[in-house]
């Protein structure tokens, strides 16, 4: 090698000479448009099948490595170019056609009329999952965000990508003769990658946005990825000004230490702020997904004061109108937290730009804004400089509410604003041809192209039970064809002997029940649950009569070392025993892995301790291909679950020890695989076909296809957050940030005066019993000092009250001023009333919160008062009853 540093090393692009009538071919290559749709794939694979595999799936790959004579024969193939004229026209037809978005949402698009008011969303992903070929991602956050791209694409959402550029992307991996994981890093050869420099044409260079970090600046190059009508823009300091450490902060996704970390959030964050304002781009909503790019809400702090001269809270209300969170991570360990030594001299130099303090901008990154010693959350910064915010599961919107409740106190669980939008898969980008051939014959063509009509999925029960079972036994067949090869190559490259390479690849059998068990090995998906029993286990895989065969792929982080053990454990199981020859690992997983499982396994196997899965999507990637699910309810899976559709490991519990749980769910596991599942897949008719797994596949086709795909998936972040939060943010943005400079000083006016706020007493007309149709009537008597009557709300909060007084599946009625304050007491009555919506013990509690529309639910911490040492009467008399708090009555 001659290392750039040893000669003037003097570089130009070679690009393929492709003949006129294939002039289509780069611009499909070019845009990953082709990844969705099998008819540009198969142009592709006609080129040269071999080449296509060897390149990794790489279009722009193999058309730069294709024989020049090979192209010129191409050319005058009427059979290819025929072929090539339709997908050209279906590209052409993607980028033009009507959408979703314009036809629910046609008022926000008025840029076409030059309009300033057009919504635009920024989506920031630290990874992006797209196609194998351009891995750029780690795993499932990053599948996700590609496939968020791909479905606004589809829907018209409009929608840019923001991610860093990694030069050497995320590892591969590969086993050592032990077994245990090793790491490589290859070179992502950008040239021949789906992507091109952004160029400024009034320079005709780069466009480049310059980074402070500390005692130099970064140079940051923008590229251009485009997902069907959707853009991706991508960020990368490898640079020659750049020193070198400054060239590595993009090499590596996930690479490096907590300093590595922090430059590359702030070259996402920040950096990538930058970078769309200096390409032109204009969003009116950022979306955060995740809490690597959190740094963007500080950046655009800086921007909104230097172009309007606002104080550091009114830039920060403008910028957090518009800014949309979604965490994906269960616990608080997963977060990525930094020492508030390292925050200081990263961002050390932004303060007077942001007219604030260290100790300020530290708070904002802190659960205990006053705990000095508390280190900086880059969730928690997110959390308080965004209006809206996410979890991405129905279970995970109630962890992520509980995890972190203590940033609003005194708020119910169920009221911190936190929400949840379930995750979602591609459906056209994980579907088999196959499949989407047998789509387009019973469901018709419409299912591609408008995949928000889920009652076209009915017809699902109109296909064949015949040829729904042919299909599954020959993406099965196909599977274990593939993985025979993937093995002899495995263990080719470990120097096992032509003996052991036959017995291995031998083992598989295209006829036999295949488990899928694909994901992350971290200890907490517990990789090894089925395992645990090896007696149990041997006894399943020696049943001829139901014979069984486990296909595992996954990788551990390469810091993970108990991760790299459970792979380590599960190989040495395999080749412990001829008896366990049909558990197979494949190194490497990737997207390609991953959709040969997904299409070709019969039941797909997810164990994660409950609760620590935030959602989980490669089992919705399963279901969509007739794979059954048999999991956790954890995640996605826990509403999903229906018996129809597949299996539940337990019933949702929780325990303490993990011994205990571990010995529990491998027995529920083991029991479901030997009385219950293996009996329905080997039941079969006159015809040779499971009838009751059959109609189970169909069940979960037909339901879980369109309810867990990212199309219904961004359809609701666009009614849900995009669009209110355009609105607000438009609103807050008019006359040079006149509102947010209004809503600024009254949240400071309420936490200057909230003090003042109680409740002093409250009357109700409630007894020990109650007719269930009774009306409950409540006066409260509330000390407001200087705020007035329209600056709050005061509230009756009623629902089900346990046996520990608890109020839960609680409501809210806003109650009414009546007349002025009492002019001897100072105190303003407010009046309301509410009706039991059930027999049993009902009770309710009265509070006060502020009232302002601009404001999203309680979203200012601490502002919430509650009637905690009120007397409570009965109306009409004038002594205190002993005060009880909640008010509780029982109804009948």
């Amino acid at each position: 090698m001659l290392h750039a540093g040893q000669a003037n090393i003097r570089s130009f692009r070679v690009v393929p000479n492709l003949p006129k009538q294939l002039e289509p071919l780069r611009e499909i290559a070019h845009n990953l448009w082709w990844t969705w749709h099998p008819e540009a794939v198969e142009l592709f694979v006609r080129l040269d099948r071999e080449l296509w595999e060897s390149t990794g799936h790489n279009p722009v790959k193999l058309l730069g490595s294709l024989d020049q004579q090979r192209l010129e024969r191409i050319a005058q193939d009427r059979s290819f170019l025929h072929a090539l004229s339709l997908v050209h026209s279906r590209f052409a037809e993607h980028k033009e056609r009507a959408t979703w978005f314009d036809r629910q949402h046609a008022d926000l698009l008025r840029s076409r009329a030059g309009s300033d008011e057009s919504v635009r969303i920024a989506y920031f992903s630290a990874e992006f999952g797209l196609t194998e070929c351009f891995q750029i991602y780690s795993g499932g956050l990053g599948v996700l965000a590609g496939d968020h791209l791909k479905s606004s694409a589809e829907l018209g959402i409009p929608l840019c990508g923001v991610g860093l550029l990694y030069r050497c992307g995320y590892f591969h991996q590969y086993l050592n003769a032990d077994g245990y994981q090793q790491e490589t890093y290859p070179d992502l050869d950008f040239p021949n990658q789906p992507i091109r420099r952004l160029i400024d044409p009034e320079t005709n260079e780069q466009y480049r946005v310059k980074v402070e970090l500390p005692g130099r600046e970064v140079t940051v190059g923008i590229w251009q990825c485009d997902v069907g009508r959707v853009p991706l823009y991508l960020l990368d300091t490898n640079f020659p000004e750049n020193n070198r450490a400054d060239r590595d902060i993009t090499k590596n996704l996930y690479g490096g230490d907590v300093e590595m970390r922090i430059q590359q959030e702030i070259i996402l964050g920040i950096g990538g702020t930058r970078a769309l304002a200096k390409i032109g781009e204009r969003p009116t909503v950022y979306h955060i997904n995740e809490g690597h790019a959190a740094f963007l809400s500080l950046e655009r702090i800086r921007t909104l004061r230097e172009q309007h001269g606002v104080s550091f809270e009114a830039a920060r209300e403008a910028a957090a109108a518009n800014n949309v969170f979604t965490t994906h991570t269960p616990v608080p360990a997963g977060i990525d937290r930094f020492s508030p030594d390292l925050v200081e001299r990263y961002l050390g130099h932004t303060l007077a730009g942001l007219g604030t303090n260290l100790d300020h901008l530290l708070s904002l990154g802190r659960a205990n804004p006053f705990d000095r010693d508390e280190f900086f959350s880059m969730a928690i910064l997110a959390l308080r400089c965004s209006q809206f915010a996410n979890g991405v599961s129905k279970l995970h919107g109630h962890v992520s509410r509980d995890m972190w409740r203590h940033i609003w106190p005194e708020v119910p669980e169920q009221e911190v604003p936190i929400g949840h939008v379930t995750n979602g898969v591609h459906a056209r980008s994980w579907i088999s041809r196959d499949l989407s051939q047998i789509y387009d014959r019973y469901l018709g063509h419409e299912w591609q192209l408008d995949a928000m009509d889920h009652k076209l999925y009915s017809a699902v029960n109109d296909i064949p039970d015949e040829e729904l079972w042919s299909f599954r036994q020959q993406r099965r067949q196909s599977l274990i064809t593939w993985c025979r090869n993937r093995i002899r190559t495995q263990l080719t490259e470990r120097n096992a002997t032509p003996d052991e390479i036959e017995t291995a690849t031998g083992a598989l059998d295209p006829n036999v029940f295949t488990i899928g068990f694909a994901r992350r090995f971290a200890t907490y998906k517990r990789g090894t649950l089925l395992m645990s029993d090896v007696d149990r286990l041997r006894r399943l895989f020696t049943n001829h009569d139901r014979p069984v065969q486990l296909l595992i792929a996954g990788k551990a982080h390469p810091a993970d070392r108990p991760g790299k053990e459970l792979i380590r454990e599960l190989v040495k199981l395999s080749e412990s025993e001829p008896a366990f020859r049909r558990i197979v690992f494949l190194e490497d997983y990737d997207m390609d892995v991953a959709r040969r499982m997904i299409q070709g396994c019969d039941l797909w196997l997810n164990t994660p301790r409950r609760g620590m899965e935030a959602s989980g999507t490669s089992g919705m990637k399963a279901a969509m291909n007739g794979c059954i699910n048999c999991s956790i309810l954890d995640g996605w899976w826990d509403e999903a679950y229906r018996p129809e559709l597949g299996f539940a490991i337990g019933k949702g519990e929780y325990y303490d020890d993990h011994a205990m749980e571990d010995a529990i769910e491998s027995r529920a596991l083991y029991d479901l695989l030997e009385r219950q599942i293996l009996p329905e897949f080997y039941s079969r008719n006159q015809s040779g076909v499971p009838k009751t797994w059959i109609a189970r596949v169909k069940a979960c086709m037909r339901h879980l296809t369109p309810e867990f795909s990212t199309n219904r998936m961004v359809a609701d972040y666009t009614d849900q957050y995009y669009v209110r939060a355009h609105a607000i943010g438009r609103d807050l943005h008019a006359e040079g940030l006149r509102g947010a400079t209004e809503l600024s000083q009254q949240v400071g006016r309420l936490r200057h005066l909230w003090q003042q706020v109680a409740v002093k007493r409250v009357e109700t007309d409630a007894t020990a019993s109650m007719p269930i149709t009774s009306t409950v009537r409540v006066n409260a008597s509330i000390q407001l000092g200087e705020l007035g009557p329209d600056e709050v709300r005061v509230q009756l909060y009623t629902g089900e009250v346990t046996s520990l007084g608890d109020i839960v599946h609680a409501g809210t009625v806003d109650m009414r001023p009546s007349g002025g304050a009492d002019e001897h007491t100072g105190l303003q009555l407010f009046t309301g009333e509410f009706r039991p919506t059930g027999s049993g013990r009902r009770g309710f509690a009265v509070r006060v919160v502020p009232r302002d529309e601009r404001i999203v639910g309680t979203l200012i911490p601490g502002l919430i008062t509650w009637d905690k040492d009120a007397p409570t009467v009965r109306i009409g008399e004038s002594n205190p009853a002993k005060s009880t708090s909640p008010v509780t009555a029982s109804t009948t």
